[in-house]
């Protein structure tokens, strides 16, 4: 039994329906087994067909209230099943806001993917499932071996004999193949959260050219999930065959024993015809279980994550001290700020800085170098682990802080297009913003012609189940946002890093006018941006390495020249 499934709301309630119904399911195959029996001895023995239609009549009555009542046991276990899975899901989802952006980098994307996605749905078969099935286990064969103890006592104890061996034997094909399922799982993880990772960096990975050597990568782990799936189904079958197989021997040792005894005539053919027919009903609990294990075991390694998830007690705080806003004389400064990532690995180190308002701030590095974590950390989107920021003469922790957040703007590389309308999307930031603003913003962005030629102009429905954009298209929607969002600090991470060059280059036509008079962090491995900052910052393994003008690092030797070098000789395409 689970111990959790008795911590949820309702599911005592639901566990003593389920009994209930069980009970009367239980007393329902005693009566459809004892007419059945009666009536092929009516038969047997030369009365008439009316007597034995009867007990055919009183068979069906008891058949069918048998199956009314497991159709029962399932709706009372669906719905159960479905309050729980969905009140999961939204404990799930606000425990991620709870802990913040961090919780990606802590759990990992694709693994909340797919728990969120996927595992919610296998979470709530395993509960509609194991319910009505334990259940049964515990009421059924009891209420069935009393009976036949009142018939034939031998054969009462044999059957109580048989089915601890074959509970026994259960448990230890679960201990076995529990362990092929766990890695089957692990694997399972491993592809999700790579395919995820591979997917949101294809464009990267195809822009650097790493994207044929990534085909090795992606062909190690799916192979890897291919062996442990196999593994786990072959398991799988070699139990359910067994259950099967021993199942069917302990009904033929108690059909072979009640079979001696009525060639010796020390048992009469009707209970023994009745005792027979409940055999089988005797043992398919166990084996129903023993079946659904397999079906549901990942149901319950997912509630076992997500309530792992929902015991972490660390959280996001937004502190609330009020800072002014950061225009004029003000200053943003960072001593020695240090990011921790899970697993205690660092992503960035010891970052100071001290940025005036308007400035114009590039950020570069190789993959991986730390960029974006440098704006998230900017966004106030990570926790940090030592250090302290200053806005003016105010003192804080991290960035997490309200009042600097209302004053910035994230154009992160794949912006977010919501299930909405065009109009309803630019606006999204800024939802009073008129009619006449969205369209001025769409029309700097260049997307004004193209929302006029859509059937239902700016009541296209547009992300998920509408109208798809391309990546260039998606961008112009992120800086028509930014315009009417009106923000004093921008923030880019990557913002065209997946686009062709000539997308590239009308999009840099609408973000330079837009940095003008704004302070600005521009995260890229593309240089050319560089020209048009007025400061850059050259991050290396999370650490700033070189900062100074663009003049003042192109000609001076150092990762800088190195990684201009690296795109005048193609490793890296600018």
């Amino acid at each position: 039994m689970d111990k959790h499934l008795l911590r949820y709301p309702g599911s005592k309630q639901t566990m003593a329906i389920v009994g209930l119904l069980t009970g009367v399911q239980a007393v329902a195959i005693l009566f459809q087994a004892i007419f059945l029996a009666k009536a092929i001895t009516q038969m047997f023995h030369g009365e008439s067909l009316s007597v034995a239609i009867r007990s055919f009549a009183f068979f069906f009555i008891a058949h069918f209230v048998r199956q009314l009542m497991q159709w029962g046991k399932e709706r009372v276990a669906y719905r159960f099943a479905q309050k729980t899975s969905e009140r999961s899901r939204e404990q799930l989802v606000e425990k991620l806001f709870q802990l913040g952006p961090d919780a990606v980098g802590k759990h990992g994307s694709g693994n909340l993917i797919t728990l969120t996605l996927e595992g919610i749905p296998k979470f709530r078969k395993y509960i509609e499932l194991f319910i009505p099935r334990f259940v049964t286990m515990a009421i059924v064969p009891l209420v069935i071996v009393l009976y036949i103890w009142t018939q034939d006592k031998l054969s009462a104890i044999t059957l109580i004999i048989v089915l601890p061996v074959l509970i026994i034997f259960l448990i230890l094909i679960g201990l076995v193949s529990q362990k092929k399922i766990d890695d089957q799982m692990e694997n399972y993880r491993l592809l999700s959260r790579h395919f995820v990772d591979s997917l949101r960096g294809l464009v990267t990975l195809k822009y650097l050219g790493k994207s044929k050597s990534h085909e090795k990568a992606i062909e190690t782990v799916s192979n890897k999930y291919r062996i442990a799936t196999n593994r786990a189904l072959k398991y799988a079958f070699m139990s359910s065959f067994a259950l099967d197989f021993f199942a069917s021997l302990s009904v033929a040792i108690v059909a072979v024993e009640l079979g001696l005894r009525l060639i010796n005539g020390t048992v009469t053919l009707e209970p023994a015809l009745a005792i027979l027919i409940l055999a089988p009903d005797y043992f398919l609990p166990v084996r129903e279980l023993g079946n659904d294990f397999h079906a549901t075991v990942d149901g319950q390694d997912a509630g076992e994550e997500i309530r792992s998830i929902l015991k972490d007690d660390t959280s996001y705080e937004m502190n609330d001290v009020a800072v002014m806003p950061f225009v004029g004389a003000t200053s943003l400064r960072a001593q020695e700020v240090t990011v921790i990532g899970d697993e205690e690995r660092t992503l960035l180190e010891d970052v100071s800085f001290d940025i005036r308002p308007g400035e114009k701030i590039g950020i570069v590095g190789t993959s991986g170098a730390g960029k974006s974590t440098f704006i998230r950390t900017l966004a106030g989107f990570t926790t940090v682990g030592d250090g302290t920021f200053a806005i003016g003469e105010k003192q804080l922790p991290t960035l997490a802080n309200e009042s600097w957040q209302r004053q910035l703007s994230y154009i992160p590389q794949h912006p977010t297009i919501f299930a909405m309308s065009v109009a309803e999307n630019i606006r999204f930031y800024a939802p009073d913003a008129t009619l006449d603003e969205v369209k001025e913003a769409a029309r700097t962005v260049g997307l004004y012609e193209l929302i006029e030629s859509f059937p239902n102009t700016w009541d296209e429905p547009i992300g998920q189940a509408g109208r798809s954009l391309s990546g260039g298209e998606e961008q112009r929607v992120a800086l028509a946002r930014t315009l009417l969002q009106q923000s004093n600090v921008l923030l880019f991470d990557e913002p065209t890093a997946h686009l062709d060059i000539e997308t590239e280059h009308d999009i840099k036509q609408i973000i330079v006018p837009l940095m003008e008079e704004k302070t600005v962090f521009f995260a890229t491995h593309r240089l050319h941006w560089m020209k048009n900052m007025d400061r850059i910052f050259v991050i290396d393994h999370g650490r700033v390495v070189q900062e100074g003008t663009y003049e003042q690092l192109l000609h001076e030797e150092g990762p800088y020249r190195a990684l201009v070098r690296s795109q005048q000789q193609g490793v890296i395409r600018s």
